[in-house]
């Protein structure tokens, strides 16, 4: 198990427990708008509906769920949140084969599965360390790190082929088994976890819900940064169900090629990843941050360009390549910056409330572009969407990042 075994052998459980059911994720990989597209016909606007609804769901019950998952044995948590989704998940193929699937179901299960994925994550931070020392959080960060990118370089083409060889819902059923395997994984990281000790005071004040909005809006640094990246993430994501319908319904990409369009790229993931560290040692955070943000704004506006056959598949993955291998570096180094500059009693409410806004923001953008797409079309939207991104790098912070620091973790995203 490489690393993995010297973390001990509860770690390597946790850690086959994310990679099954993050190969899962990725082998469904568009799944849900695939569905609503070739099975129940959906325009748009109803494509986009899938992600809107699901995001805004799971941005409500971020705000209080740290306090929920907080004062709970984690193992529970984690197994009973891996359940809940290979349930919901299965409801699906389960619908199809009796004929019975509609778009209603289809989104409630995206709902379900989004409020279930926000309690699984708040939850996995908090267990990891209870079975990690310190000393060893990075290494073992770094190992989820490589296998989600594994993940998202080998699950699109595999789950495109699944599709076409088995029919649209087989990926659905792939990712809900993968999800009952996690939970086995995790049943058999073994150890008897304590239960945490309750605050005195157990009820959450309304004022304590918005400690994190305060302290990102009152930091110089960290609110043009907050800004940035809720903009250009919102944009980026509202424009996924568009481009679905666009390749897969417009232009008439096979499910395969529509994986192999952001399979491939993947593999800049993996290279940015490395290249962030030394390229911070020799040109500074700053420099890297600022510059890597600007031209990751310059690659969404091609996705509005391609064309039927191997050229336009070509020109998708090569804006991709390009758009993940700026995100790939600009990602650690932000989430650095950003723990560098949070004080340690701030950090979960000041991540909670950077979730928060992103998953909203990404709900009310991702609405409002299929309506959009559902006036303009979906190439129109996309374009408009790309332009506007070519604004966001004016948000970025300047001279308070000067004195970063690149000690911490690029894990925190």
């Amino acid at each position: 198990m490489g690393n993995g075994s010297r973390l001990g052998r509860s770690f390597g459980w946790l850690w086959g427990a994310y990679g099954t059911s993050a190969l899962g994720t990725w082998l469904a990989f568009g799944a849900f708008p695939l569905i609503a597209i070739q099975v129940l016909h959906a325009g748009p606007a109803r494509v986009a509906a899938l992600s809107a609804v699901g995001a805004a769901a799971g941005a409500a019950l971020a705000v209080p769920l740290g306090p929920w998952v907080e004062f709970r044995r984690k193992r529970p948590v984690l197994i009973g949140t891996d359940v809940a989704r290979f349930a919901a998940l299965l409801t699906v193929p389960a619908a199809y084969a009796c004929g019975v699937l509609t778009f209603p179901h289809l989104l409630l299960v995206s709902v379900l599965v989004a409020a279930a994925d926000i309690t699984f994550r708040a939850a996995s931070g908090a267990y990891l360390k209870t079975l990690v020392a310190p000393e060893n959080l990075l290494v073992a960060n770094a190992r989820f790190e490589s296998t989600t990118w594994t993940a998202t370089i080998v699950g699109p083409p595999l789950g495109g082929a699944a599709i076409g060889l088995l029919g649209p819902v087989a990926t659905v059923l792939a990712d809900a088994v993968s999800h009952l395997l996690s939970a086995l994984c995790i049943g058999a990281t073994g150890g008897r976890e304590p239960r945490p000790e309750r605050r005195a005071a157990p009820r959450l004040r309304p004022r304590d819900l918005l400690d994190g909005w305060r302290f990102i809006l009152a930091d110089p640094g960290l609110r043009p940064l907050f800004l940035n990246t809720t903009l250009f993430n919102g944009l980026v994501m509202a424009t996924q169900p568009l481009l679905a319908v666009l390749l897969l319904d417009r232009l008439g990409f096979a499910p395969w090629q529509y994986g192999l369009a952001f399979a491939v790229p993947s593999v800049a993931g993996l290279l940015g990843s490395w290249l962030a560290r030394p390229l911070v040692a020799r040109f500074g955070p700053h420099r890297i941050l600022t510059a890597t943000g600007a031209l990751r704004a310059l690659w969404p506006l091609g996705l509005a360009f391609p064309g039927p056959g191997a050229a336009g598949l070509l020109l998708v993955i090569a804006v991709e390549l390009g758009l993940i291998l700026c995100c790939a570096v600009f990602n650690p180094v932000c989430a650095t910056y950003r723990l560098d500059r949070t004080p340690s009693g701030r950090v979960t409410r000041t991540l909670s409330a950077w979730s928060v806004t992103t998953r909203a923001t990404t709900a009310l953008l991702t609405a409002t572009w299929g309506l959009l797409g559902g006036l303009l079309g979906p190439r129109t939207a996309i374009g408009l969407a790309g332009a506007l991104v070519l604004a966001t790098p004016l948000l970025l912070p300047s001279r308070s990042m000067r004195r970063l620091a690149v000690t911490g973790s690029p894990a925190a995203r």
